[in-house]
């Protein structure tokens, strides 16, 4: 019984629409104008995120500084200038990153591995040391399958870390190399040398 009465409503249901076929065209274009307004609204929420991007700048102090942000502050820093430089990035630093807090894929399809270390005292405080660049050096290809490998402070690099990253290919974004990458306009492969080249195997 139950069966039949669904079934009988249903058959009345449409003859009604049969009759009444105005109201399924009023409901599919209402249906498109909704589809078509949220659409719209996430494209303008994306352009707007896209130019607020192009137009990060930090400065290293004063309120607000990079210096003055706690670490994790600091690795999301990172990601939001990777992408005003045109990458895609994200933040995976956790207690398992595997010694990198910052993953992208840059315009010309490079995979960067990314390890922060914000210092509390950046020009008085330990520099920061070679252990650093071993920790990196073991994962970023292996486990992340990065071409370019990079520590990031706002601070210094003992000399060991500058001589042995030299030698390795780890690429040290120092305090002052940050103060021009995050103040200005030019994205992060242009501020260092020696970066990898892309995937089609053209040069930088």
């Amino acid at each position: 019984m139950v069966a039949l009465l669904a079934l009988g409503a249903a058959v009345a249901v449409l003859r009604w629409l049969a009759a009444n076929w105005w109201v399924l065209v009023v409901l599919a274009l209402t249906a498109g104008a909704v589809a078509a307004a949220v659409l719209r609204a996430r494209v303008l929420a994306a352009r707007r995120l896209q130019l607020r991007a192009a137009r990060l700048r930090l400065a290293l102090s004063g309120p607000g500084g990079i210096d003055h942000m706690a670490p994790d502050a600091f690795e999301y820093a990172v990601r939001d200038l990777l992408q005003r430089d045109g990458c895609r990035a994200h933040k995976v630093g956790r207690a398992n990153d595997q010694s990198v807090d910052v993953l992208a894929e840059d315009p010309l399809g490079r995979r960067w591995a990314l390890q922060c270390k914000h210092k509390r005292d950046p020009l008085g405080g330990k520099p920061v040391g070679v252990g650093v660049l071993y920790a990196l050096a073991g994962t970023y290809q292996r486990a992340h399958r990065a071409h370019v490998a990079v520590v990031v402070t706002n601070g210094r690099f003992s000399r060991e870390a500058h001589r042995w990253g030299a030698e390795q290919g780890i690429l040290l974004v120092d305090r002052n190399a940050l103060a021009r990458w995050a103040a200005g306009s030019r994205p992060l492969w242009d501020v260092l040398p020696r970066i990898p080249a892309p995937r089609g195997g053209h040069r930088h």
